[in-house]
């Protein structure tokens, strides 16, 4: 009844002490308001060159002249990397307060927003460059990444009552009609009475009607808020990374 609760675990002598453990749960911070990007994003930029798929990558290797991405890092994980990189991205991950001039001097082919940890709407610099970034060149968000893009439209996030976490969520795809096995990890949502500018929820979690997906109507922007790098399906979500290539391509001069 009471949703999402602060704990506390302990192991041998510490455990007890039960009193001194609700007293430990009742002291740790609410996550709402909480801004986490800071704690956890590169300091430095840093070309990614890692890849997963050895056969694909020995075949379609760009040698570093494919299209450039630039990724915004609030808490990246390595394998969302992996799968552009397979796919001939360069890519090249940046501090999350980054500037928008800095990131545009770059001369970037699309941009990717990452995934991370604490509440959306606390990272007040990120929300603000992307929407300086927003029609420059095609933008692809992740779990957190995809709230802040959200922002970015004029939407709303809030803390759920209950997050989704595991590998086994289902998501439907408005666009197709088809449903995805997906992987979530996460305590806040885009929420559903926002008024987003120009926008269009694409993927909506079968189990409590959240919304899982957008797309701008009129520019090169989309997000997920599940991971489809994760692959529980395992090949349900791959396809976002497809898209994302494509448009990223069509940004390079022949």
């Amino acid at each position: 009844d009471k949703g999402v609760m602060r704990a506390a675990i302990a192991s041998g002598y510490g455990a007890r002490d039960p009193q001194a453990l609700i007293d430990i749960a009742r002291q740790s911070p609410d996550m709402s308001g909480w801004n986490l990007v800071d704690d956890v994003t590169t300091v430095e930029p840093y070309n990614w060159t890692e890849y997963s798929n050895k056969a694909w990558y020995a075949e379609h290797s760009t040698n570093g002249e494919g299209p450039l991405v630039i990724a915004y890092d609030y808490g990246i994980k390595s394998n969302i990397m992996r799968m552009m990189t397979d796919r001939g991205l360069r890519v090249k991950v940046v501090p999350a307060k980054t500037p928008v001039d800095d990131i545009l001097a770059m001369q970037p082919d699309g941009i990717f927003l990452s995934n991370g940890p604490g509440d959306p709407a606390a990272v007040d610099y990120a929300i603000d460059n992307v929407k300086g970034l927003l029609g420059e060149v095609p933008i692809f968000g992740i779990c957190l990444g995809h709230q802040i893009l959200a922002l970015a439209l004029g939407g709303k996030t809030e803390k759920m009552r209950f997050g989704h976490r595991g590998g086994n969520q289902p998501v439907k795809n408005l666009l197709t009609g088809k449903v995805e096995i997906s992987a979530h990890n996460h305590g806040f949502a885009v929420s559903a009475d926002s008024d987003l500018q120009d926008a269009e929820v694409t993927h909506v979690n079968l189990n409590d009607n959240t919304i899982e997906g957008l797309r701008h109507t009129g520019l090169k922007a989309f997000s997920v808020q599940y991971h489809p790098e994760a692959s529980p399906g395992p090949h349900d979500s791959l396809y976002l990374f497809d898209q994302f290539v494509e448009s990223v391509k069509h940004q390079v001069p022949e």
